[in-house]
């Protein structure tokens, strides 16, 4: 089976990638050259555990290729899946000029039968304005060929692309015909030999779906970091809090763990566009609203806690910050907390000091040399006045008390993801504070 893959981002490349390690004869498009170029000699763009070695198994083998021009591999293939970026607009709308653009050359371009398959998060409504597009410019050609399009929203955790993909929970689509749903059955059978996973839907369903999932599991984030908050003001424990009604059946323990926010390329982004989709139909999403607010004010608490440790007497101090990026076994920080926290320290008039396993080329690309990158986590932590924790990297999950005693010039914890013990801490004579 021949596909093509357009956009070789985080989605993209994972879906391409894992397709053709199940057979598949995979053509990822890009319009980037460089990135093209970069990815054939081995440079994969993006952190993924297993993923580099993946491509560059499968790329040897000769499964999965890459090229900068869609219109040199429409006859050959039966599916193109569109994988390009729906960044938000400056109203929180998610800006589809790029899946429609693929849609335009598709029109342009095709001599028989395709499935276009959008991959990409989009609003309720895409896929009809894809199939009118293509239409269009086949109308514009004066030609008739038969196509369909249909939705398949993808669900992959970063850090976890690559087995989500491989052993999926649920494979959602959405098929107006017959033969789309044949040639989804077929291309996805591999994946789903032990437990038929296949939810079909019609395509605004499956379009909606997508950011309903985010949207529950951001609600679920926001909420018990607003219970947190309340709990420290009222002398409970937010992890016998937590603990306690995640082990109500109805409710269970995933996505119910306090933090300092969420970020990456998914959940702000969705939520701000369900929002909008919402506001375009005459409806206000209240609750997603608060969600998005609590969340807003979760970035900065951290911060806010070390000005009452220095009673915001700040200006000159020291700060280590422990992890970059949104969340762990990724370099994306993308809408990630430490972009909040690094803003508010430098404006206060803080040193920041910074380290992150993967993720430190991004942030020099982000923030230059207006941070100061240690070697290590250790390095990171020497002669600061105090060290946050933001992203639980396991690396940071067991570290030498002993040691940080010696470098600190004062030992103050500031624990963004509660992964460190209280009485621990006191026995270490760490002053520890924590969401």
């Amino acid at each position: 089976m021949n596909i093509a893959i357009v956009g070789t981002g985080y989605v993209g490349l994972v879906t391409g990638t894992c397709f053709s390690e199940m057979g598949v004869n995979v053509i990822c498009v890009d319009i980037d050259e460089n990135k093209i170029n970069d990815i054939k000699n081995g440079v994969v763009p993006i952190y993924e555990p297993g993923l580099e070695d993946m491509v560059m198994r499968n790329h040897k083998a000769g499964r999965l290729n890459f090229t900068t021009d869609l219109t040199s591999c429409l006859d050959g293939v039966e599916v193109v899946f569109c994988a390009v970026g729906t960044p938000p607009d400056e109203n929180g709308s998610a800006d589809l000029h790029y899946v429609l653009d693929v849609a335009k050359n598709v029109g342009r371009h095709i001599n028989k039968y395709v499935l276009f398959v959008t991959k990409s998060t989009v609003p309720v409504g895409t896929a009809q304005k894809v199939k009118n597009v293509i239409n269009e410019e086949l109308s514009k050609r004066g030609i008739d060929i038969a196509f369909d399009v249909a939705s398949n929203p993808e669900f992959l955790k970063e850090g976890a692309a690559i087995k989500d993909f491989m052993g999926p929970d649920r494979v959602v689509v959405g098929v107006e015909s017959e033969r789309a749903r044949e040639i989804m059955d077929r291309l996805y059978k591999p994946f789903t030999l032990n437990h038929y996973r296949m939810i079909y839907t019609d395509i605004p369903s499956a379009e909606m779906i997508k950011y309903a999932a985010n949207a529950m599991l951001a609600t679920r984030i926001s909420f018990m970091n607003d219970i947190a908050n309340l709990c420290d003001l009222v002398g409970a424990d937010v992890n016998m809090v937590r603990h306690g009604i995640g082990s109500d059946t109805r409710i269970g323990n995933k996505f119910i763990y306090p933090g300092c926010g969420y970020g990456g390329s998914c959940f702000p982004k969705d939520v701000k566009a369900l929002i909008k989709t919402a506001s375009q139909n005459g409806y206000e999403m209240q609750l997603l609203k608060a969600v998005e607010a609590v969340n807003n004010r979760q970035k900065r608490v951290l911060f806010d806690k070390f000005s009452k440790i220095f009673n915001n007497n700040i200006t000159g101090k020291t700060v280590a910050l422990w992890g970059l990026a949104f969340k762990p076994e990724t370099d994306d920080m993308r809408e990630a907390p430490s972009l909040i926290i690094i803003e508010l320290l430098l404006k206060a008039g803080c040193n920041v000091k910074v380290y992150d396993p993967v993720a430190m080329a991004e942030c020099h690309r982000r923030l230059g040399d207006s941070v100061i990158y240690g070697k290590d986590m250790y390095d990171a932590a020497l002669e600061a006045d105090a060290l946050m924790l933001l992203t639980e990297w396991k690396e940071f999950r067991l570290p030498s008390w002993e040691i940080l005693s010696k470098i600190m010039k004062e030992k103050i914890i500031i624990d963004g993801r509660n992964i460190y013990n209280k009485k621990e801490m006191k026995a270490n004579g760490f002053k520890y504070a924590c969401i």
